[in-house]
């Protein structure tokens, strides 16, 4: 032909040679037939899911999902896949092909192979657009019916969100400008039989966001970020450390004796040796061992347990980097935490200056230094550096509301009392908080100038404990009876109080070298460097606690619940009071007119965190209705842990004086029910029907 035929002579042709093809053909254009028949009704059922799928309920979706796992099986395709070899990822595509026109894009004509999950989609006639999540984030692609043709178009329409697709096609740019995959093949990998979280909103709810990580993975980006960037950050601290000459080494975590730190453990049971044995609260004593073995420089990275309260920063088990070497010292650790904090920084985020708990963070050396003693007496006037008995230490702490336990009843322990009350929340830059008392510091070396104190720092910021560092104690006579003074601790009630380990003092017989030692807290410096406040945001997997019936035994999973005449709470007969005593009433009245100033309101807890330092103390963040946050401290953490709080309607008494604990004002209290049960105080605190809002008030 001269001439190029015209769209409508196409189809004319196209059709006649269709006929003749039939008539020569019959027994061919039977089948033909009856396979289009079938075809055409299985895209009719395809089209009338699919529409019919946006207007049903959640449990209709899910039955939607899985007919149209079916159908995908009738079409012959597997609904859960095959592998499928990318070319690229779409960081890839963005970086290569990003700042190009659509016009060079035209003229480059790039081939690419990605896949991904379908985070949106939409159709305009014969034309789709979807947006793919693959690790690195999203990017749209194009679904053409003119290119693809009607069965794969009509594949694509039959396509959830959440579903997994790859497709293969050229990089354009859209009229809008937008970078986008035009789609020339199309592969279904993996059919999603649940539907995503709520549109647009991702998942917003914090405690499923940490329960189901896979589903906050999806959702939110800045929680793949930071999945993405830990393991960068533990890679650069590695690189830093190998660099200065130190060997990483594995030790064990089940240990036979507690040491190393002061905390309560986990206990776990070796079936073969019939023994107890703890999982690690810290990986220092095996490393010092290994110091002693002239092995001079050495790090292990690795999970310590801890059997302790959980809230923003502390979970029961996280991730620590010791390092220890050989003939260094206090001052050696300050100047290999300034370097390692300031190295990784800027191997990461080119940077060294961070945003973290509202504040902006400089990690440019060097940090400040700031002795315990000296701070107490800056900012409370109370001067340590005179000698003292500990009644008169005793007699400054009651003066100043300071609580003293009977194991933290000696001249160190309430220096540090004091510390961690009155100046551990005024610091907000890296400040190396250097000089304990030698009675909270068991494994560190005396000060030779004063022996009450130690050669051990923390550095902290914005309040919080980065990490914990010593010149190591090599005296194994002085080291034996610091584990003898443990000892008592423990006598005296010290849950945390280290167990002497016999071992370790011969290992230390044999001569350990002058050492330094330094303890990271790689968690907590992973919330710093991304901007984080609280520790679940860096743990993939926190520990949670178990949702409402999940540690039901399998019989009370089968009780029926509660019928609704039963009301807020469980009928009395159905509780035993046995062996429960209460305090007599009072016998004195009160007047009505001093009473009726009490100010009872209801409260709702939107925050709640362990007071650092404070076995008891929990610290409450509650709206009381009048739009300003009330804060409120109270001495029920052996009975509750913060996160069970969180939601809860309360009451309190909201018009006391505020009252300073642990430095923090406390304005008002909460109202608990105290009694006596077999010899031991229960605790319940008044948790009221939710349905009662924040500030209604009690008469």
């Amino acid at each position: 032909m001269s001439e190029e035929m015209t769209k409508e002579e196409k189809a004319r042709l196209k059709e006649e040679r269709r006929k003749a093809f039939e008539a020569a053909h019959p027994e061919l254009a039977a089948k033909r037939k009856e396979a289009e028949e079938k075809k055409n009704k299985v895209k009719d059922k395809i089209m009338k899911v699919a529409e019919k799928a946006e207007e049903l309920s959640l449990t209709d979706q899910e039955a939607s999902r899985r007919e149209k796992m079916e159908e995908l099986r009738k079409m012959g395709i597997d609904p859960f896949g095959h592998a499928f070899k990318r070319t690229h990822e779409s960081s890839e595509i963005f970086a290569q092909y990003g700042g190009m026109t659509a016009e060079e894009l035209d003229e480059k004509n790039a081939e690419v192979a990605i896949a991904g999950r379908i985070m949106s989609k939409r159709r305009m006639g014969k034309l789709g657009f979807m947006h793919l999540l693959d690790r690195d984030g999203r990017i749209q692609v194009v679904v053409n019916e003119r290119i693809v043709g009607e069965d794969i178009y009509n594949l694509f329409k039959m396509a959830d969100l959440g579903d997994i697709i790859g497709v293969k096609g050229r990089v354009i740019k859209t009229q809008t400008g937008e970078l986008s995959i035009e789609v020339h093949e199309y592969t279904h990998l993996s059919k999603a039989l649940r539907p995503l979280p709520e549109k647009y909103h991702g998942l917003t709810d914090k405690e499923e966001r940490y329960r189901r990580r896979y589903l906050d993975l999806i959702m939110n980006d800045d929680s793949r970020r930071i999945a993405i960037l830990r393991p960068r950050i533990i890679s650069a601290i590695r690189h830093y450390m190998d660099s200065q000459g130190y060997i990483e080494v594995e030790t064990p975590i089940l240990q036979p004796i507690l040491g190393g730190a002061n905390a309560k453990p986990f206990i776990t049971h070796h079936n073969a040796l019939d023994k107890d044995f703890y999982l690690r609260i810290a990986t220092e004593l095996p490393l010092k061992r290994l110091i002693v073995g002239d092995l001079e420089k050495v790090y292990e990275i690795g999970r310590v347990f801890r059997n302790e309260g959980m809230d923003l920063k502390h979970n029961p088990e996280f991730t620590t980097m010791e390092a220890y070497c050989a003939y260094s010292d206090l001052s050696g650790m300050m100047e290999l935490n300034e370097n390692l904090y300031e190295s990784v920084a800027m191997e990461v985020f080119g940077k060294t200056d961070f945003e973290f708990m509202g504040h902006t963070i400089s990690l440019k050396a060097p940090f400040k230094r700031w002795n315990m003693v000296d701070a107490v007496k800056e900012v409370t006037g109370v001067d340590f550096w005179q000698p003292m008995s500990v009644e008169d230490a005793l007699k400054l702490a009651k003066e100043h509301n300071v609580e003293v336990e009977p194991h933290q009843r000696t001249v160190g322990n309430i220096i540090s009392l004091f510390f961690d009350q009155f100046c551990e929340d005024k610091i907000i830059q890296p400040t190396f908080i250097w000089g304990h008392p030698i009675e909270i510091s068991p494994l560190a070396k005396k000060n030779p100038d004063d022996p009450r104190f130690t050669q051990r720092f923390e550095l902290e910021i914005c309040g919080i404990e980065m990490d914990n560092a010593f010149t190591e104690l090599n005296d194994p006579i002085d080291q034996k009876k610091r584990f003898e003074a443990q000892l008592e601790a423990k006598k005296l009630g010290d849950e945390e109080a280290s167990e002497m380990d016999e071992d370790y003092v011969e290992a230390l017989e044999y001569g350990l070298p002058p050492t330094g030692g330094i303890g990271f807290g790689i968690d907590r410096f992973v919330m710093l460097l991304t901007g984080c406040d609280s520790i679940r945001d860096v743990l993939l997997f926190p520990t949670m606690k178990p949702r409402e019936g999940d540690s039901r035994t399998a019989e009370e999973k089968e009780e029926p619940e509660k019928s609704e005449d039963q009301g807020f709470f469980a009928p009395n007969d159905k509780i035993d009071f046995s062996g429960v005593k209460i305090e007599p009433l009072f016998a004195d009245y009160v007047d009505f007119d001093t009473f009726s100033k009490s100010d009872f309101r209801a409260v709702k807890v939107k925050e709640c965190s362990a007071v650092p330092k404070s076995k008891k103390l929990l610290k409450f963040v509650l709206d009381d209705g009048t739009g300003t946050d009330r804060i409120i401290l109270s001495g029920i953490h052996a009975y509750y842990e913060p996160e069970e709080l969180v939601g809860k309607t309360l009451i309190a008494i909201v018009n006391l004086p505020p009252r300073s604990m642990m430095g923090i004002d406390s304005c008002g209290m909460l109202l608990s029910a105290v009694n006596d049960r077999n010899g031991e105080e229960e605790l319940h605190l008044l948790i009221v029907d939710n349905h009662i809002p924040a500030g209604a008030k009690l008469y």
